[in-house]
């Protein structure tokens, strides 16, 4: 099979390579469709990753081709979706059906082979299968999605209020669709300036504003995904007194915290709280089960979220355009069917 192994830092190759062996509760996904996460940008190029060589690509839907022992044989030709996080199930957490805070994970795409290939071994726990009116493309993106949709459910938003999501990346915009979706009536999205404005118009219901524009908002709910002491310092400026802020963004370095802003956590009473990944559990209501009904019902505008679409072979230059901010992006994907 073709596949994108990365044997180290800035060092990813289109090989060659056998298709991968499937364990007993596994399945052999053919890929048709993989997202480029703006984590795969430092994974790849500067920062590298568990182990080497490894196949990136956590974000990833395609049709089951095979299976292990266990695994039913109908499963074969099922159109699937792939949550990528595989639980240690022992610790606490786990324990608990918290899988997105499960200590000891695996995961696709980092700690073990991932969706930059023509096929992947998953575990048949991890498969989503998608209605017939969900592509795969729409289902590449249920990773980030059911990000979004969690960061946004943590962040307490309800109808009549007034959310503000800082980033203009694929998340910063599906938190956005997803805060109203969940009810609230006034969204901003902020950005550094006018470069996303054109993508964030595709969505209905939002506002965009530059942080110039944003200086003036008081919002009951922040969502801060940026990952930057500015975003931070900015989450804290817009969130009125007795809100909610939501940190989502990975971060960029350490984070210091000027005084004055730490001030104005505690004289502004404000619910400060982290977010990481989102909930699974196969065959329950969980955040997929929720971002995958609102694919299927199309209350949210995925596919306005996709800006570029690359074949499998010049996955490379989609890798390229989102290190080096060539034009604007939303979500690059890569095809391949």
């Amino acid at each position: 099979m073709r596949a994108y192994e990365l044997h180290g830092v800035n060092d990813l190759r289109r090989e060659d390579i056998e298709k991968p062996e499937i364990p007993s509760g596994w399945v052999l996904v053919q890929v048709k469709a993989s997202g480029i996460c703006s984590s795969d940008i430092p994974r790849i190029f500067t920062n590298g990753t568990y182990h080497f060589p490894t196949i990136p690509g956590h974000e990833f839907s395609g049709v089951v081709a095979a299976y292990g022992e266990g695994v039913p044989e109908e499963r074969v030709g099922k159109r699937v979706g792939i949550f990528p996080l595989i639980p240690c199930r022992t610790c606490p957490q786990c324990r608990q059906k918290k899988y997105e805070m499960c200590e000891h994970y695996d995961y696709l795409g980092s700690r073990r082979d991932g969706g930059f290939a023509e096929y992947v071994a998953v575990p048949d726990w991890n498969l989503m299968e998608l209605p017939e009116n969900v592509s795969f493309r729409e289902a590449a993106m249920l990773e980030p999605l059911s990000v979004a949709l969690h960061a946004v459910k943590r962040s307490g938003v309800k109808p009549g209020d007034t959310a503000a999501v800082i980033g203009t990346g694929m998340i910063g915009f599906a938190a956005a669709a997803w805060a109203k979706a969940l009810g609230a009536e006034t969204v901003f999205v902020i950005g550094r300036g006018e470069a996303k404005r054109a993508i964030a118009e595709q969505i209905p219901g939002i506002s965009y504003v530059t942080e110039e524009e944003s200086k003036a908002i008081q919002a009951d709910v922040v969502v801060e995904a940026v990952g930057t002491p500015q975003a931070v310092s900015s989450a804290v400026l817009l969130a009125r007194p007795g809100g909610s802020i939501v940190l989502m963004g990975n971060p960029s370095g350490d984070l210091a915290m000027e005084k004055n802003v730490y001030w104005r956590i505690l004289r502004k009473q404000l619910n400060l709280m982290g977010t990481w990944n989102s909930s699974y559990e196969k065959d329950e209501a969980c955040d997929w089960t929720e971002a995958l009904d609102a694919l299927s019902k199309k209350k949210i505008p995925a596919q306005a979220l996709i800006t570029h679409c690359f074949p499998s072979e010049k996955l490379m230059d989609g890798l390229e355009l989102m290190k080096n901010h060539k034009e604007p992006y939303c979500k690059v994907m890569v095809s391949w069917e």
